[in-house]
C-alpha cells in the first residue's frame, strides 16, 4: 500500500501542475486543510533537487497568504467560520487555552508554532481572534514558515540521494513515522494547549 502511494506521489511530484498543487496545499493548510505541505514538498524536492529553492518559496508565499486568510477568519468570521473549523477538528478546549496564552505570548507563539508540526491554522485563526498586530503576524509568519520550508528544502537538496534511498528502503517505517508526526501534532494541540 505505501509503495503504491509513494510511487504515485513521486510521479505527481514531476507533474507539470505540481507547483500549483503545492501552492494550493500550502495555502489551504494555513487556514483549514489538515495535511501539511511537507507531504508534497518533500517528494517534489527529492524528484527535482535543482528546484528546491523555488519550491520552498512557493510553500512560504502560499502558506503566508493562507495564514492571512486564517487571520481574517479569526478576526471577522470566527463565529461563522472559525468556530465550526475548530469544532470539526475538536480544538474547542485547546483553542481557549491557546487564546489565553496568546494574549501574553503572541509573537513567540507564532515564531515557535510556525516551525512545528502543530497545525498552523490554529495559530492563524487565533491571531485574528486575538486581534494580534497584523504586520507583526505577517512578518513572523514569513520568518517561521520560510525557515521551516527552506530548511527542509536545503536538507533535501544537500542530502537528497541518501535520504531518497533510505526512504525507499524503509518506506513503511518512514510513512508510519510521518503519519505519527501529523497525528501527534493534532494530539498535542488537543491535550497540551
Amino acid at each position: 500500500m505505501f509503495q503504491r502511494l509513494y510511487d504515485r506521489t513521486m510521479s505527481l511530484a514531476s507533474h507539470r501542475h505540481a507547483m500549483r498543487v503545492l501552492a494550493v496545499i500550502s495555502f489551504a493548510e494555513s487556514s483549514f486543510f489538515p495535511i501539511p505541505p511537507d507531504a508534497m514538498l518533500i517528494p517534489m524536492v527529492l524528484a527535482h533537487r535543482d528546484r528546491a529553492w523555488a519550491m520552498a518559496a512557493v510553500c512560504t508565499i502560499a502558506s503566508v497568504l493562507g495564514g492571512i486568510l486564517g487571520y481574517v477568519i479569526g478576526y471577522f468570521l470566527f463565529e461563522a467560520v472559525g468556530r465550526p473549523i475548530l469544532d470539526f477538528y475538536g480544538y474547542q478546549d485547546a483553542f481557549q487555552r491557546f487564546a489565553d496564552a496568546y494574549n501574553e505570548w503572541g509573537l513567540w507563539i507564532i515564531l515557535i508554532k510556525g516551525l512545528t508540526p502543530i497545525p498552523y491554522k490554529l495559530v492563524t485563526i487565533a491571531s485574528g481572534v486575538a486581534h494580534f498586530d497584523p504586520t507583526v503576524f505577517i512578518l513572523a509568519s514569513i520568518a517561521t514558515r520560510g525557515a521551516r520550508f527552506f530548511l527542509v528544502a536545503a536538507l533535501l537538496r544537500r542530502f537528497g540521494p541518501p535520504i531518497r534511498t533510505f526512504v525507499e528502503k524503509n518506506l513503511t517505517a518512514v510513512a508510519t513515522a510521518a503519519l505519527l508526526l501529523i497525528v501527534g501534532g493534532f494530539v498535542a494541540v488537543k491535550y497540551l494547549f
